[in-house]
């Protein structure tokens, strides 16, 4: 029976977070995926209302050619792969708060779900990735970052590659199985996923949060050699407090959620901290225009430019990079203030 396109969008108003619109079209991977990255962190829930229209016309087209397999490598995809590293630091993440008092964590259980939300991303649509080989390359990755708080990073990246070199498409046809027994697999997964990072959130509260402001802590310290890149992660994870306020008037005012605004609170000092900086390397107020910043900006420029100092060539990079990093960092600060206002 051929799926309909209305019914698709519907599922998608209802449930899209959830992935109701990927079950019904049969796409288990895909719904999972969004169902424990809260909607693909937001972003995929909504981009799948442009996709729609061509994931039903695909089912549809399968179904009618008995699901004939495909050979041969699938295109190299870059989005794909930046998805793969996302979920994968995002599922560390999650184990870092509900494994992390593992004695076991850094050796099995940090490789072993970076390599699991890899390999996730690796099987949605009609590819699929080596399973054992993601996870090998997670856990011989993991011992080189031993016990730092940012080695999901590298672990993930490790992993993603692999998974990459080892992309095919689904060599079983996918049968047509019992929607409960799908969901019952789907539910087990989410179960896995979520009862230890609820229990670590209720039970071991105060020490939850500090590591997650360890973790996110040196997530934007890594970062922040990429200060465009910075200011955007410091912005995602604020917008669920700020969204919060905005519906609310302020914060949060139940004192077991008031112990977790310190973690939006921690995430807000880095970028107090960083435009202090900034406007001491530029020489300029914390209070100053873009007109003025920008002025400042070409000054210090012409004045340590590695073309005008070639007597000191190592010392003139380093101001001019210093220079550059901090005006990106405050035109970025500044228009998002002046977005706000």
């Amino acid at each position: 029976m051929g799926k309909r396109l209305i019914v698709a969008f519907g599922l998608w108003a209802i449930g899209g977070p959830l992935g109701l619109h990927h079950i019904y079209l049969g796409r288990d991977s895909h719904a999972l995926l969004l169902m424990l990255t809260l909607g693909g962190f937001g972003m995929g829930w909504m981009s799948d209302f442009w996709k729609i229209p061509r994931l039903v016309s695909q089912v549809n087209k399968q179904e009618k050619k008995g699901n004939k397999l495909k050979e041969g490598t699938p295109p190299a995809s870059s989005i794909r792969f930046m998805m793969q590293v996302t979920t994968g630091i995002y599922f560390g993440l999650v184990a870092a708060i509900g494994l992390s008092s593992l004695t076991s964590y850094y050796v099995i259980a940090l490789p072993l779900a970076v390599g699991l939300g890899v390999h996730l991303v690796a099987t949605v649509g009609e590819q699929t990735s080596d399973l054992k080989n993601t996870l090998v390359a997670a856990f011989l990755t993991s011992p080189i970052f031993y016990g730092r708080a940012v080695s999901m990073i590298p672990i993930s990246l490790t992993a993603s590659i692999t998974s990459q070199q080892h992309r095919q498409y689904r060599r079983q046809q996918q049968k047509d199985e019992n929607l409960s027994l799908r969901l019952y697999r789907i539910g087990l997964a989410y179960l896995a996923f979520t009862g230890p990072l609820a229990y670590s959130a209720l039970i071991n509260t105060s020490r939850t949060i500090s590591y997650v402001a360890g973790c996110i802590g040196s997530l934007l310290d890594w970062l922040s050699f990429f200060p465009s890149l910075s200011a955007m992660v410091e912005r995602i994870l604020l917008l669920p407090y700020r969204a919060w306020g905005l519906f609310t008037g302020g914060g949060f005012h139940d004192n077991y959620f008031k112990q977790w605004e310190n973690i939006y609170e921690f995430v807000a000092s880095f970028q107090n901290e960083k435009e202090e900086m900034a406007c001491k390397i530029l020489g300029v107020n914390t209070d100053a225009t873009i007109e003025e910043i920008s002025r400042h900006y070409r000054d210090l420029v012409k004045v340590w430019h590695p073309d005008h100092n070639r007597h000191r060539p190592a010392e003139a990079e380093k101001h001019f990079l210093d220079i550059q990093a901090a005006y990106e960092t405050l035109i970025q600060i500044r228009k998002m203030k002046n977005r706000g206002q």
